[in-house]
């Protein structure tokens, strides 16, 4: 990760046995049990989802550590550190791939679905459906029975326009500290690695205030048709992927303060770059499919 080779750096560095995975696997059991039971209505649930969520950080708290303390004792050398780079490219095509069915999804409901309901094979079934998007009127669109309420539907103006510069800006404040850790000024990376930090907290409070002004003023709720359905979706999924990449963020400027990292060696740094990288780009498809189109 960041640890710079040493005569006694092995050529592949193998951990000993250790407790972390099965203690993970124990905190998740705890997570899904209590989620489970919650949404059924066993008031206990919640009590065991967070007991599980506090382990199972607790845990890659002290997985992460152990991995930092190896880094920086010289155990990783360049097949270490190529294993992550692999490790972290399949990861980011994961990701690529989750956000690639939601986005087929939206697609397939856009193209096929809503046209296909609003087809003469199917007036005699929905004769008010009309076959627009974003589905938003009761009665002719959104809801023939009835069952959805109307709502309204989110504009790109202002707050996902904001949200838009600021998620481009922090990737430019993240590029400088590359190049400034690159050059091995320490002090400057770490600048602009917070910055790239806060502008991540800033998007997260406005998509926060932009779903209170959704759910408040706009009636769009997550049972609001396929429209609100991937909407919610989309932008929830993407905004837990933007806390994920602020916290790794986060950590990475506070092991730099602490000394970690080298221009030389840094590619934790760098796996924290790619994967903020990746949030920027599925941000911009968003910003253009979900809110403009």
């Amino acid at each position: 990760m960041s640890a710079t080779t040493h005569g006694s750096t092995p050529y592949y560095f193998v951990p000993g046995p250790s407790r972390h995975p099965i203690m993970a696997a124990i905190g998740l059991f705890f997570v899904i049990l209590g989620a489970g039971q919650w949404i059924n209505g066993h008031d206990w649930g919640k009590w065991s989802l967070a007991f599980g969520l506090l382990f199972w950080w607790v845990v890659l708290f002290q997985w992460f550590r152990d991995a930092v303390t190896e880094s920086e004792g010289g155990l990783y050398g360049r097949k270490i550190d190529l294993s992550y780079r692999w490790s972290m490219s399949w990861f980011i095509f994961s990701e690529v791939m989750f956000f690639g069915a939601f986005f087929t999804a939206l697609w397939w409901m856009r193209v096929h679905s809503v046209p296909v309901l609003g087809s003469l094979d199917n007036a005699l079934l929905w004769p008010d459906f009309k076959a627009v998007w974003p589905s938003m009127a009761a009665g002719v669109t959104a809801s023939p029975a009835n069952i959805v309420e109307p709502f309204q539907a989110m504009t790109p103006f202002w707050l996902p326009t904001i949200n838009t510069a600021l998620l481009l800006s922090s990737g430019v404040t993240l590029t400088i500290a590359h190049h400034a850790l690159q050059h091995g000024e320490r002090a400057k990376t770490i600048t602009w690695m917070w910055a790239t930090v806060i502008l991540g907290i800033v998007f997260l409070c406005v998509q926060g205030y932009e779903y209170v002004h959704a759910y408040r003023d706009l009636n769009l709720k997550l049972n609001s048709g396929p429209y609100g359905s991937t909407f919610f979706m989309l932008t929830g999924f993407h905004g837990f992927h933007v806390l994920v990449g602020m916290l790794m963020l986060l950590f990475i400027t506070l092991r730099l303060m602490k000394g970690h990292f080298t221009k030389e060696r840094h590619f934790g740094f760098e796996g924290a770059a790619w994967y903020w990288h990746f949030v920027d780009v599925v941000w911009l498809g968003l910003y253009v499919l979900v809110y403009w189109l």
